[in-house]
């Protein structure tokens, strides 16, 4: 069953300056199904995270529609949790009240959301932590607390926008292994969204590769393997290769875009 359909998604943005009309989407279509893990790969300024906010409501699709359980996506709703690459949280709060912050916007009261934040904390491997302040946690556990905060809403729906792209290369692997973790105790249907075709192949049922700005789907590649996957494998490898062909591709039109060629302004426009 299909948990998100995306219907001739477009978005557009003025740049003031110039007047010019930016085209970072369009006719993006996808169907996610409920409980599936998609990671999302594409060049850099193609509107991958762009989509992620579309999704989460934070802006407003310039063209097209988009369902979640089959209600049109007008805002943000407690159904979809976002994780930032940039962690986002409140340095003023300790760990269990950032994990908190959901649930007060909900009117929870104190014991039951602090029993929720405590539970999700400890989900992510901060047990002994709940008490510090973001400012005394590592680049990994700050994740932690971002994704726990994501989760304590219990959203069908978790959207991660490049989450591990600043963590170093030991602490990534084992916040993958801690997000399929999650994934598999809560059934989730995760978005994930990453630079890192490894990655992808590492933690998704299926990857879907954008095309350079405007941005829309190519390719639409399943993940035929069993976890945990062995990133040395020769099965792994070759699921890889597909992947890098389109996105190469891809990426080459960015870097060697003609002047005059901008596709991704609008005609008609100063």
């Amino acid at each position: 069953m299909e948990k998100i359909i995306l219907t001739d998604v477009a978005k557009h943005y003025t740049i003031e300056r110039t007047g010019q009309v930016v085209q970072a989407l369009e006719k993006v279509n996808l169907e996610v199904c409920e409980g599936e893990f998609l990671c999302i790969v594409g060049p850099s300024g193609c509107g991958k995270s762009t989509l992620l906010q579309l999704l989460a409501g934070l802006e407003p699709a310039t063209h097209g529609s988009i369902q979640i359980d089959g209600k049109e996506v007008t805002g943000p709703g407690a159904d979809r949790g976002m994780v930032f690459q940039n962690y986002a949280l409140f340095t003023w709060r300790t760990v269990l009240e950032n994990i908190e912050f959901g649930l007060e916007i909900k009117g929870l009261r104190k014991r039951e959301r602090r029993a929720v934040a405590i539970r999700y904390a400890q989900m992510v491997g901060l047990h002994g932590f709940e008490h510090c302040y973001p400012d005394e946690l590592s680049g990994g556990m700050k994740q932690r607390v971002g994704i726990a905060r994501a989760l304590a809403n219990e959203p069908g729906v978790l959207l991660m926008d490049e989450p591990f792209g600043s963590l170093d290369a030991q602490t990534r692997e084992v916040m993958q292994q801690e997000v399929l973790e999650i994934w598999r105790q809560t059934g989730r249907t995760i978005l994930f969204v990453t630079h890192s075709v490894q990655e992808a192949v590492f933690l998704g049922d299926r990857i879907a590769v954008m095309t350079a700005r405007p941005g829309q789907f190519k390719a639409d590649i399943a993940v035929n393997l069993p976890h945990p996957r062995d990133v040395t494998s020769p099965d792994f490898g070759l699921l890889m290769r597909p992947v890098y062909e389109v996105l190469k591709e891809e990426v080459w039109k960015t870097l060697h875009r003609a002047p005059g060629q901008n596709s991704e302004f609008l005609e008609g426009t100063s």
